[in-house]
């Protein structure tokens, strides 16, 4: 028989004491949010409809996952940050973030690219006071991809010259003028499926998949024509002009200002000669700006381009001539710019109610979060404890 000798250090090595409870629980909360930031981070997160600019493919209250793994996740631009958290920690509301580094992003390769008529969640560019990454998220329809050249006429979209075929549901804002805006009315509406939305006395009731509808039962609006307000698909104005009530059913004419006439350069003599004076339903022609794409710059076109070559693309000595109406760099007139990345042109279904593409121009492709691809869960905001949850939209794909 082998017989070894003693180790005197072994002997004096005792057994690890076991874990406290309060060490497991903090050693598995660690993990868990490791965890989750890493899948929040890579693959998917969770996101919840706010507000009626989507309608009516997306409704108020739809909680959505978004796909970080179509365009592929993006690295971060502010690593100081409380995990999961994105501008500001919950309860206390204090910022989550500190901008003491600020890296370079990268975006890892997805299975897609971004495509028309994909509703894609970004980080509003247009955004100062917050980084890049930290901006506020929109969700909007991709109407016209880099390379294209968007046109809108009479409310209709096309692309590089032909009708484009838009995805979705779009929603139009139509007045519709009655003889007498009564309950009688009101309840034919209700019968079709339309809401009133943002009356006085009421507690705004949504039904499921409804358009929307503001009533002017006691004024007249500035034409002099009594009625109602109503944001509906063509479908359904299609049936509302066929009823007896209905006098007249117009498409609303808003005036706004637009991009690329927008407050920016508005005090720029060069522009103001000639500004575009591009509306919600006639826009453009517009060329969406593609990755490796020369622009010849003039002042025709520059108030197009500032954006991208001052801020999105992070050049340096960049600034506005009032003068020349041209952007300028190290104090000498840009002729000519190299785009470096790929840009997108963003719009909302209910197309007289969204802030998109037309009021605050291009999305870079380094703002984009990922592809809404799924309704997990619908709860109507306006409806009581029995009608909360719309059970129609539950897993239900989003196109």
């Amino acid at each position: 028989m082998l017989l070894r000798k003693p180790d005197p250090a072994a002997r004096s090595q005792s057994p690890r004491p076991p874990k406290s409870k309060t060490r497991e629980w903090a050693d598995s909360l660690l993990f868990a949010v490791v965890a989750a930031t890493l899948i929040r981070w890579a693959t998917f997160e969770a996101y919840v409809i706010p507000s009626e600019s989507m309608e009516h493919s997306l409704l108020v209250g739809d909680y959505l996952f978004v796909s970080k793994l179509h365009y592929g996740p993006i690295t971060p631009q502010t690593p100081l940050q409380i995990p999961l958290t994105h501008q500001t920690a919950p309860i206390f509301n204090f910022r989550s973030y500190s901008e003491l580094i600020q890296l370079p992003t990268f975006r890892f390769p997805g299975f897609s690219s971004i495509k028309r008529n994909d509703v894609v969640v970004f980080h509003v560019p247009h955004e100062t006071k917050f980084p890049a990454d930290l901006r506020t998220n929109f969700i909007k329809r991709c109407v016209a991809v880099a390379g294209d050249t968007l046109q809108i006429r009479g409310g209709r979209v096309y692309l590089n010259g032909q009708p484009g075929v838009i995805g979705g549901q779009p929603e139009t804002t139509y007045f519709m003028e009655v003889a007498n805006p009564n309950d009688e009315v009101r309840q034919a509406l209700h019968d079709l499926g339309v809401v009133e939305y943002n009356l006085p006395g009421t507690n705004n009731p949504s039904l499921d998949g409804a358009p929307s509808v503001t009533a002017v039962p006691d004024s007249t609006n500035p034409n002099g024509r009594i009625g109602y307000t109503v944001s509906c698909t063509e479908a359904v104005a299609a049936t509302l002009r066929k009823q007896p009530y209905c006098r007249s059913l117009t498409v609303a004419k808003t005036e706004s200002m637009l991009f690329p006439d927008v407050a920016d350069f508005r005090v720029s003599p060069a522009l103001s000669a000639t500004p575009h004076k591009w509306q919600l339903d006639d826009y453009g022609p517009l060329p969406v700006p593609k990755k490796g794409q020369t622009i010849q710059l003039t002042p025709a076109n520059s108030a197009i381009y500032y954006k991208i070559v001052s801020q999105y693309e992070h050049n340096q000595g960049v600034s506005w001539d009032d003068k020349t109406g041209l952007i300028q760099q190290d104090g000498k007139p840009l002729s000519q710019y190299t785009i470096k990345q790929n840009y997108y042109f963003m719009m909302g279904d209910n197309r007289h109610n969204s802030e998109d593409s037309r009021y605050w121009g291009f999305v870079p492709e380094d703002h984009v979060v990922g592809k809404a691809v799924l309704i997990w869960l619908s709860l109507d905001p306006y409806a009581d404890f029995w009608h909360k949850v719309r059970w129609s939209r539950l897993f239900h794909t989003i196109d």
